[in-house]
């Protein structure tokens, strides 16, 4: 019996491979967040449902196509996968269930920097966070990562390069930074909006508009562009002059959810202002980079997430409602469901708690919800 790693599955999502997914979670766990790509089909028949056999289902798994069985942390997948290997199916089990897909992050590169500068995204397939890394000349700045740290430290030794600067866009509220923690680990300097901080535990250094940063002997200019409506503090970053840091207020299909702080009514006027002045203002060539994906149909051909500015003004719904009341009502109206412990997840990024790393996997599991539908 054979297991299939998250990276190896992540490659399919990207090659856009066809994947026959036996899902033995609940329903509901099912129905909320599950594995996406544009060529996988999907059962659902909960693991209880199989403990007496899987006879039933036999005949509703492919021939030609690869069998994946996935459920909530690897045990369940692995003893069905056992029974179908017995009754001669060729099928595999997901190694690390969907907490291992939780916590997945593919670096990709999404574009060169002048003077051998370069940036990568951080892909987090299965929870649609987006982090970034910043190269030039031997030094790194890294964007909104998340909490699997030993990633961008790592990535950051593969390629020979001192982290100097970490930035968190705005406080977030879907997803446990890990910004601090890699600021603390090299002793590089931690960038916060502070009017995301007034309740942080920690010293940070203020990220306000009109900030430049250097990265490396050439300078690669980080601008902090003060962009409110998601949160009070979110900012957004033009790097290099070519590309756009969003944070969570502009995603390529959609825009960011103003009510994570409760505040729905009182931000949603930043929002707009953020996005049909403040971006109006900006060239249309910048090529915008968020700090979420909603739906593996925003992955680029490379698996990367990004797209010209001008075309999202073009073909974004959210940047395209002239009358300010239907706006209004677009965001009021459009909000999912708030995210998992999102009130413990802020929380620990202000430093007020510090649950475990267990406690943390758990808040963080489920879909991605920063956006509006």
């Amino acid at each position: 019996m054979k297991s299939m790693l998250a990276k190896e599955v992540t490659k399919k999502v990207f090659n856009k491979e066809a994947l026959f997914i036996l899902d033995v979670r609940n329903e509901g766990a099912f129905a909320d967040w599950k594995i996406e790509g544009e060529n996988f089909e999907y059962l659902n028949v909960p693991y209880f449902d199989l403990l007496d056999g899987i006879e039933g289902i036999i005949d509703q798994l492919p021939k030609d196509k690869e069998i994946l069985v996935v459920c909530a942390k690897e045990g369940s997948s692995i003893m069905v996968a056992e029974m179908l290997s017995e009754a001669g199916v060729d099928v595999s089990y997901f190694q690390g269930g969907m907490k291992a897909w939780s916590e997945h992050l593919e670096p990709v590169k999404v574009g060169d920097l002048k003077d051998d500068g370069e940036i990568y995204q951080f892909v987090r397939i299965g929870k649609g966070c987006l982090s970034y890394m910043v190269i030039s000349n031997g030094e790194a700045a890294i964007i909104d990562a998340t909490r699997m740290t030993d990633v961008f430290l790592h990535f950051a030794s593969e390629k020979g390069v001192e982290i100097k600067h970490v930035f968190d866009t705005h406080l977030h509220a879907d997803h446990i930074s890990g910004g601090r923690q890699i600021a603390e680990a090299t002793g590089a300097t931690y960038w916060l909006p502070p009017k995301d901080a007034e309740e942080v535990s920690f010293e940070y250094e203020k990220l306000e508009g009109g900030n430049d940063v250097t990265i490396g002997h050439t300078t690669i200019n980080i601008h902090a562009l003060y962009s409110p409506g998601h949160t009070i503090g979110s900012t957004s970053f033009v790097v290099d002059g070519k590309f756009l840091l969003t944070g969570d207020i502009l995603f390529i299909d959609s825009i960011g959810r103003p009510d994570l702080a409760g505040l729905a009514d009182d931000w949603v006027g930043d929002l707009r202002e953020t996005l049909y002045k403040r971006y109006k203002e900006l060239s249309e060539e910048l090529v915008v980079l968020p700090a979420h994906f909603m739906i593996v149909d925003e992955l680029n051909d490379d698996g990367s997430v990004s797209e010209k500015l001008g075309t999202l003004f073009a073909k974004n719904h959210g940047l395209n409602i002239e009358d300010e009341e239907e706006f209004r009502s677009l965001v009021s109206k459009n909000l999912p469901p708030q995210p998992n412990a999102y009130q413990e997840i802020r929380k620990t990024n202000m430093g007020i708690i510090t649950p475990d790393e267990e406690e943390q996997r758990e808040m963080e599991i489920g879909p991605n919800r920063c956006a509006v539908r």
